[in-house]
C-alpha cells in the first residue's frame, strides 16, 4: 500500500527509555507487525518512531505495542496547536528522562567512588594499603556496589530480561551479563573466602567490586552525555518551532483580541502590526508594509506587502499595519511542513544505514560467543592460580567493549543534524536515500524557466506585419489574457502598460507545448511557435525570428485571420547569481545540462550566458522526463531542478529531483529536495551539504568499526602473551562510552556547515 494513500496516516512518535540499536530494532519489528500498520520505521539516534498506519488501528494501541515492548511513546497532541503542545509535551518528558539519568549517574558515582578507592587505593598509594585493608572491607564493597548494579543500573537488568523473553540480546544483555558475572563472583568469594583455592592471594582471592560498580557508572555516564548531546542534535526542529507566533490578534464580531496561535482557523481576520510575526499563512485584505521573510527566502531585504499578496507564518512585519484572511493554520501553515518534512527526513534510514542495522543484529549473539570461548580458553590454558581471574577479567572486557552503540548512532546522528542543518540554510531533504544518493551525482539538469532564469518574461520587441504594432500587441493580449503560460503573461502586462483596452477571447484552445488558438472581434488569432502557424498552412518569418533567438530572446509567432501578422518577442531575464551558481556546480565535478521548451537558438543563447554546453531544447513537458532516460542510460546519476507542473514527471524520473521553493506545490511534491530559497545556489550548497553528510558518517562507521575491530582482540586477552596487555573492565567500559560520545561529537560538526557564497 501507497503510504501516501487517502487511506492511511503518517504519526512521528517520540520513544522512551530506547538506549541501543536493538532497541530500535525490537520496536520496529513489533510495529511493523501490528495489524493496520503500513509502515513502521524507528530510528535510534532521533529516538522517534515514523508510523503509517490505516484507521484499522489508532494511536493509543500503537502506544501499548511499544508499551509491551518495554518501552513507551509520547503521543501527539490533537487539534489546534496540536503542533507545539505536543513539542512541549515532548519536551517534559525528555527533560524528566534526562533528570532520571543524571539522578543515576550522580548516585552511583558517589556510591562507587570509595569502592574503586578500597579495591585499588592500595596499588596507586601503596601507603594506604594497611588502612584500606580491613576486617569487613569485602562486606562495605558489596554493601555500596548492590544498589549501583541493581538500583542505578537496574535498566540494564530489566532490558536484558525483556530481550532474553523473546528470545534476543542486546547492549542490556552484554552490560547485565558483563557486570552480574563480576558481582557475583565477588559475593561468592566475600561469603566463602577459602573455596577457591586455586585463585589463593597473600590477601585472600581477588574480588570485582570496582569493576562492576564503574561499569555502570561510566556506561550511564555515556548514556548522560549522549543525551546532553542528542539535544542538541534536534537542535534545527526546535530553532524552526521556536520562530512562530505564540499569540495572534483576531477580529471576531468587530472586536480585536488576542489568542494563542492553536485558536485560529481558516477566516479568521488577523491584524499584524509593526515589529510582529506574522502568526498563519494567508492573503492581506487591507494594508501595506514592509516583511522580513529572510527564514525562507534568505534575502536580508524586507518584501512589499500589499492588498491580495500573500503572508507566510513565522516572518516578521517590519514598517506598516495591516489585516490578513487566515488561509492555512496549525499542521497546513509552510513552517509547519518544513518541520514536518525535516522531522521525517531525519527518521528516514539511508541504505548505508540499513547495512549498519544488520551488522549490529548478528553484532551482539556473536560478541556473546566470542566472550564465552575467550572465557573457556583462559580458563584452560592460564596458569592454575591465575585461571579464574584470566578468563573471568576478559570475559566481561570482551563483553563491555563490543556494546555497538556506536555502530547504531553513527548513521542516523550524522543524517539528523545533516537534514537539520540544511533546514537551517533553505534546504528541505525529503528523506536520507535522498541525502545519501546526491552526493554521488554526476549530472546536473537545469530547467530554464524559473531556475536559470527570473521566470517572469518580458516583452522586448514588436514587429508586426501587415497591421499596427498597437492592433498586434491587442488582439494577442485579449486572447493570451488569462492565460498561465509565462510568455502569454508577459505580453498581456504589456498591453496594460501601455493602457490598451482588450476584449474577450472565444473559442480558446490551448495545444501544449505549441501554444493557443482563439478568436477575437470574431477574428482568428493563432498565437505560438512555427510548428503551429505551418500546420494551419501559414509560413511565419522564421528568419527574423532566429536572429531574436540568436539574441537570447524567445520569437512568438502570430497569425490573424490566417494570415502571419508578426512577432512578438519575449526574453526571460537570467538570475543574477545563476552563472556563478552554474561555475560552482563544473568546478565541484558536475556535468551540467539545461532543458527547456523553448527555440533552440534562444535556449542556445540562455546557455552561452551562463556557461552551458549541454542543451535540449525545445522539449515538451512530456519528454523531460524521457531526457533524463537518457542521460541515465549513458551512466550518469541525475539530478533534476524545475520549479513548474511540467517539470514533476522528471522530477520524479530524475534519481534526485530539486524543486525551486518559489515553484508549484506539485513540482515541491514529486522532489527529494526542495531548495526554498529559489536559489540557484542552494543547488551546489545542497550536494556540498550531502557529501559532508555522507563523509561524516563514513568517518563514524570508521570510529566504530575499528573500535570494536581493534578493542576485541586486546579484550580477551589475544596480544597478553606477546605483550603483556590485558584489558581492564573498567577501561573498558570507559572506551565502550567514549566511542558514542566520540561518534555523537563528530556528528554535531556538521551544525557548522557554510558554504560560501559565489
Amino acid at each position: 500500500m501507497n503510504a501516501n494513500s487517502d487511506t492511511s496516516q503518517r504519526v512521528e512518535l517520540p520513544l522512551l527509555g530506547m538506549h541501543c540499536v536493538a532497541c530500535a530494532t525490537r520496536v520496529e519489528r513489533a510495529l511493523r507487525g501490528t495489524p493496520g500498520v503500513v509502515a513502521a520505521n524507528v530510528n535510534f539516534a532521533t529516538t522517534r518512531a515514523s508510523v503509517v498506519h490505516t484507521a484499522e488501528t489508532n494511536l493509543e494501541a500503537l502506544r501499548e505495542v511499544i508499551r509491551s515492548e518495554g518501552y513507551d511513546a509520547i503521543l501527539p497532541a490533537t487539534g489546534a496547536g496540536s503542533s507545539e503542545e505536543g513539542t512541549d509535551a515532548e519536551a517534559t518528558a525528555r527533560a524528566a528522562e534526562y533528570a532520571a539519568q543524571k539522578r543515576k549517574f550522580i548516585t552511583a558515582a558517589v556510591l562507587s567512588s570509595p569502592v574503586a578507592l578500597l579495591a585499588m587505593g592500595g596499588h596507586v598509594i601503596p601507603a594506604l594499603a594497611p588502612l584500606l585493608d580491613f576486617p569487613g572491607a569485602l562486606w562495605l564493597q558489596f554493601a555500596l556496589t548492590t544498589p549501583v548494579l541493581f538500583w542505578a543500573g537496574a535498566e540494564f537488568f530489566t532490558g536484558a530480561w525483556k530481550a532474553a523473553r523473546r528470545r534476543a540480546a542486546d547492549m542490556n544483555s552484554l552490560v547485565a551479563l558483563g557486570t552480574f558475572s563480576a558481582w557475583a563472583y565477588s559475593v561468592f568469594v566475600t561469603l566463602f573466602p577459602h573455596a577457591l583455592t586455586t585463585v589463593a592471594h597473600a590477601h585472600g582471592p581477588p574480588v570485582y567490586y570496582e569493576a562492576a560498580a564503574l561499569i555502570i557508572t561510566l556506561i550511564l555516564l555515556g548514556r548522560w552525555l549522549e543525551a546532553r548531546a542528542r539535544s542538541r542534535t534536534s537542535g534545527a526542529i526546535r530553532a524552526l518551532i521556536g520562530l512562530q507566533a505564540r499569540t495572534a490578534r483576531v477580529d471576531r464580531e468587530g472586536q480585536e483580541r488576542d489568542v494563542p496561535i492553536g485558536d485560529v482557523v481558516v477566516g479568521d481576520i488577523v491584524l499584524v502590526r509593526p515589529g510582529e510575526k506574522v502568526p498563519v499563512d494567508g492573503e492581506v485584505i487591507d494594508g501595506a508594509s514592509s516583511v522580513d521573510e529572510s527564514m525562507l527566502s534568505g534575502e536580508a531585504m524586507p518584501v512589499s506587502k500589499g492588498v491580495g499578496d500573500t503572508v507566510i507564518g513565522a516572518t516578521l512585519n517590519k514598517t506598516g499595519s495591516f489585516r490578513f484572511r487566515a488561509t492555512k493554520v496549525g499542521a497546513d501553515t509552510v513552517v509547519q511542513q518544513i518541520v514536518r518534512m525535516v522531522q521525517e527526513a531525519q527518521g528516514s534510514k539511508a541504505p548505508i544505514q540499513r547495512l549498519a542495522d544488520l551488522i549490529a543484529s548478528y553484532f551482539v549473539p556473536a560478541v556473546v560467543l566470542i566472550a564465552i570461548a575467550t572465557f573457556l580458553v583462559w580458563f584452560n590454558v592460564a596458569p592454575a592460580e591465575q585461571r579464574l581471574t584470566m578468563a573471568l577479567v576478559t570475559f566481561v572486557s570482551v563483553l563491555i567493549i563490543a556494546c555497538p552503540c556506536a555502530l547504531g548512532l553513527a548513521t542516523p546522528t550524522a543524517i539528523m543534524v545533516g537534514t537539520g542543518r540544511g533546514a537551517q540554510q533553505g534546504i528541505l531533504i525529503r528523506n536520507a536515500e535522498a541525502l545519501e544518493i546526491t552526493h554521488r551525482l554526476t549530472t546536473i539538469v537545469l530547467d530554464k524557466t524559473g531556475t536559470i532564469t527570473e521566470g517572469r518574461p518580458v516583452v522586448t520587441d514588436i514587429l508586426p506585419e501587415g497591421i499596427s504594432e498597437e492592433e498586434l500587441l491587442r488582439l494577442c493580449a485579449s486572447a493570451e489574457r488569462g492565460s498561465e503560460h509565462p510568455l502569454g503573461a508577459a505580453i498581456a502586462r504589456r498591453a496594460e502598460e501601455r493602457g490598451l483596452v482588450l476584449t474577450q477571447a472565444h473559442a480558446f484552445e490551448a495545444v501544449a507545448g505549441h501554444g493557443l488558438s482563439a478568436e477575437v472581434n470574431g477574428r482568428p488569432v493563432l498565437i505560438g511557435n512555427a510548428q503551429l502557424l505551418r500546420e494551419h498552412g501559414i509560413e511565419p518569418a522564421v528568419a527574423s525570428g532566429d536572429k531574436l533567438a540568436s539574441a537570447g530572446k524567445t520569437p512568438v509567432y502570430i497569425a490573424i485571420d490566417g494570415k502571419f501578422a508578426g512577432i512578438i518577442a519575449v526574453a526571460d531575464p537570467v538570475k543574477p547569481h545563476s552563472r556563478a551558481a552554474i561555475a560552482r556546480l563544473k568546478e565541484t565535478g558536475l556535468k551540467v545540462v539545461m532543458i527547456t521548451g523553448d527555440h533552440q537558438l534562444t535556449a542556445e543563447a540562455i546557455a552561452a550566458e551562463v556557461g552551458i554546453s549541454r542543451v535540449f531544447a525545445e522539449v515538451l513537458p512530456e519528454g523531460k522526463s524521457a531526457a533524463i532516460k537518457e542521460l541515465q542510460a549513458e551512466g550518469e546519476i541525475v539530478a533534476m531542478v524545475g520549479d513548474g507542473i511540467n517539470d514533476a514527471p522528471a522530477l520524479a524520473q530524475a534519481d534526485v529531483g530539486m524543486a525551486m521553493g518559489s515553484g508549484t506545490d506539485v513540482a515541491m511534491e514529486a522532489a527529494d529536495i526542495t531548495l526554498v530559497r529559489g536559489d540557484l545556489r542552494s543547488v551546489a550548497t545542497a550536494i556540498a551539504l550531502s557529501r559532508a553528510t555522507v563523509r561524516n558518517i563514513k568517518q563514524n562507521l570508521f570510529f566504530a568499526f575499528i573500535y570494536n575491530v581493534l578493542g576485541i582482540p586486546i579484550a580477551a586477552g589475544l596480544f597478553y602473551p606477546f605483550t603483556g596487555w590485558l584489558l581492564s573492565p573498567i577501561i573498558a567500559s570507559a572506551a565502550m562510552a567514549l566511542s558514542s560520545v566520540s561518534v555523537l561529537t563528530n556528528a554535531l560538526r556538521l551544525r557548522r556547515f557554510e558554504v560560501k557564497s559565489s
